[in-house]
C-alpha cells in the first residue's frame, strides 16, 4: 500500500544535540554527543489502497461454433464487427442436409398415404367381418397394418422436423449482442460438427460483450484481508496513461494461488467500458481503496513504538530507562477524549467490512514491560522472588508461550519495532503508541498516543500530539539491540536469570 504523504518525506529534517540528556544522565557531552533525526507532524490526505496487476478481459466470451459440418460458402462478419443477436454470421454449404430434408420430406408423405390406405382397409375389414366374408384372424392382420402406418407416420414426422433443424444449422446467427474479437475461419475453408464431432467441432468466432470488462489481479495474502467487494478500484492502462477508469470489485476468489513461493488471490475488478477504450488482453494497473483520511496528522512509521518497547527506545535516545515512568491508564484517558464518530478520525473509510477490531490500551504489554513492574514490586518489598517467580510461570503457561516467549505469548523478535514499521494495518478503532516528542531545547520526553490507520511510511495519530511537534525517529535495528540490552540488564538484576535462582537461561539449577 502506498500513501499521498510526500508532506512528511520532504519535511525538514535536523540534528539535535543531545545536550540535555547527556547531562541527564551524568556523562559529559563533550565526550560523546550523538545524533539525533526529527521529523514534525504534520497534516496531509492518507489513502491506502493495495497494489496489483492483471489483464483485462471480457466478463463473458462465447464460442461460435457450427452444428452443420461443410464448407463456408460465405462470412457475412469480420472482426471487430458488433451486432445484435441473431445477426447472420456465416453460411455453410447446404446441399448435404438439403438432400436429406427432401428425403425425409418425401418419407413423410409416403407414410402419410399408408395411413389414409390402411385406415379404409380397416374399416373394410370391419364390415367384411361383421358380414361374415372373413375371419376374426385376418380382421387382426388389417388393424396390424393400421399400428404400423401410424408407427411410420410418427417415424417420418420426426424425420423431417430434425432435417429441417439441420437444414436451419448451415445458416449460423449471433448468439448474444456483442463484439467479433476473433475469426478463426475464411470462406472455402471446410469445417467439423459441434454436434456430432467428438473433438468439439470448429471454432469460427469469438464474441464478446465489451460493454463491461474486469481484470482479474492476484493480491498477495497480507493485503487480501483488507480487501472486500464493492470497494473502489483505480485502473490504468499503457494504452491510455493519462486517464484513470473507476472500477469496482466484484468477487474474492476463494482459492489461492502460489506464484514463486508466494501465496496470492485472484481479485474480480468489473470497469464500465461503454466508451469502448478498453480491449481484451491489456496490462491493467489496478490500486484498490482500502481506506481514506483526508487532512490526517501524520508521523514516520519510525517515530512510534509500543508500549513495552519505551524503555529500551529511551536507550536508543541516550535516556536512562529507569528514570520513565507512565501508567497506561493514560491511553483510556486519551480515547475519552476523541470525538465520537463513524470513523477514529473522522475520515472515510472504504467500506466497514474491511475494519478489524482495534487493540485496547492493556494490549501489547510483553515481558520486558511485566519485568520491569515486577522488579519495581520486588524492590518496593510488596513481593518476593519466589512469589515473582511464580507470576511469571504462570502468565508464561496461561499464553502458551515458550522460555523464549514475552507475557502475551509473542517472542521477543516478533514484539519488537516491527510492530510499526514496515507493517500495514488497517484499525476500525484506535490503537495505543508512545512517540518521543523532542522540544526546542533538545529536551525529550515519551508522549502516549493514540493512532490510526497507517501505510509502509507513515502514521495517522488520532490524538496525544500537535500539529508541528518534532518527534524523534529511532532505526529499528538500533531498537532490537537495545531491547536485548534491556533484557540483560534485568537479568542481572535478578541474578543472572529472569526466573530468579542466579541460574542463566536454558542451564541448571
Amino acid at each position: 500500500m502506498n500513501g499521498s504523504t510526500k508532506a512528511l518525506r520532504n519535511g525538514g529534517v535536523r540534528l539535535l544535540a543531545l545536550l540535555a540528556v547527556g547531562a541527564c544522565n551524568g556523562t559529559d557531552p563533550a565526550e560523546e554527543v550523538p545524533g539525533l533525526t526529527t521529523m514534525p507532524a504534520l497534516r496531509d490526505d492518507l489513502r491506502l489502497v493495495a497494489e496489483a496487476t492483471g489483464l483485462m478481459e471480457p466478463v463473458r466470451t462465447v464460442e461460435v461454433k457450427s452444428k452443420a459440418s461443410g464448407e463456408i460458402l460465405r462470412l457475412h462478419v469480420d472482426t471487430g464487427d458488433e451486432l445484435e443477436p441473431g445477426a447472420l454470421l456465416a453460411e455453410v454449404d447446404p446441399r448435404d442436409v438439403r438432400n436429406d430434408f427432401n428425403q425425409a420430406e418425401a418419407d413423410l408423405n409416403v407414410a402419410q398415404a399408408r395411413v389414409e390406405i390402411s385406415t379404409a382397409q380397416l374399416e373394410r375389414s370391419r364390415l367384411l367381418l361383421e358380414a361374415g366374408v372373413i375371419t376374426e384372424a385376418e380382421h387382426e392382420s388389417a388393424n396390424l397394418d393400421f399400428a404400423n402406418a401410424q408407427a411410420n407416420l410418427v417415424k417420418a414426422t420426426t424425420s423431417k422436423e430434425l432435417a429441417e433443424l439441420r437444414l436451419s444449422d448451415v445458416t449460423i446467427r449471433a448468439p448474444m449482442a456483442g463484439t467479433i474479437i476473433q475469426k478463426s475461419v475464411e470462406e472455402g475453408q471446410v469445417i467439423q460438427s459441434a454436434s456430432q464431432n467428438v473433438s468439439g467441432g470448429t471454432t469460427l468466432f469469438m464474441m464478446a460483450n465489451l460493454d463491461e470488462m474486469q481484470v482479474r489481479t492476484l493480491v498477495d495474502e497480507t493485503d487480501v484481508g483488507q480487501v472486500s467487494a464493492d470497494l473502489t478500484a483505480m485502473v490504468t492502462v499503457e494504452a491510455f496513461p493519462g486517464q484513470t477508469f473507476r472500477g469496482i470489485v466484484d468477487k474474492i476468489e476463494p482459492q489461492a494461488e502460489v506464484q514463486q513461493n508466494v501465496t496470492m488471490f485472484a481479485v474480480i475488478v468489473m470497469i464500465d467500458n461503454r466508451g469502448g477504450l478498453l480491449k481484451p488482453g491489456m496490462n491493467a494497473e489496478v490500486e484498490i481503496l482500502v481506506a481514506e483520511r483526508p487532512n490526517a496528522l501524520l508521523i514516520p512509521n519510525n517515530a512510534l513504538v509500543q508500549f513495552q518497547e519505551m524503555a529500551p527506545a529511551a536507550m536508543v535516545l541516550g535516556m536512562d530507562p529507569d528514570a520513565i515512568e507512565m501508567d497506561r491508564s493514560v491511553f483510556a484517558e486519551l480515547r475519552t477524549s476523541l470525538p465520537r464518530s463513524s470513523g477514529p478520525a473522522g475520515g472515510t473509510m472504504a467500506s466497514p467490512d474491511v475494519m478489524r477490531a482495534g487493540r485496547g490500551p492493556m494490549a501489547g504489554m510483553d515481558g520486558n514491560a511485566r519485568l520491569q513492574e515486577l522488579l519495581e514490586q520486588l524492590a518496593g518489598g510488596e513481593i518476593s522472588r519466589e512469589e515473582m517467580r511464580e507470576r511469571m510461570m504462570r502468565a508464561r503457561a496461561e499464553n502458551g508461550g515458550g522460555p523464549d516467549a514475552d507475557m502475551n505469548g509473542a517472542s521477543g523478535a516478533d514484539a519488537g519495532f516491527g510492530g510499526f514499521a514496515g507493517r500495514r494495518e488497517l484499525e476500525g478503532t484506535p490503537r495505543p503508541a508512545i512517540t518521543f516528542v523532542v522540544s526546542a531545547d533538545g529536551a525529550i520526553e515519551p508522549r502516549p498516543i493514540l493512532i490510526g490507520v497507517n501505510d509502509w511510511d507513515n502514521t495517522e495519530v488520532l490524538a496525544g500530539l500537535e500539529e508541528g511537534e518534532e518527534v524523534a525517529l529511532i532505526g529499528a535495528a538500533q531498537l532490537q539491540a537495545q531491547q536485548q540490552e534491556f533484557i540483560d540488564r534485568m537479568r542481572e538484576r535478578m541474578g543472572g536469570s529472569p526466573f530468579g535462582g542466579g541460574a542463566p537461561r536454558g542451564g541448571r539449577r
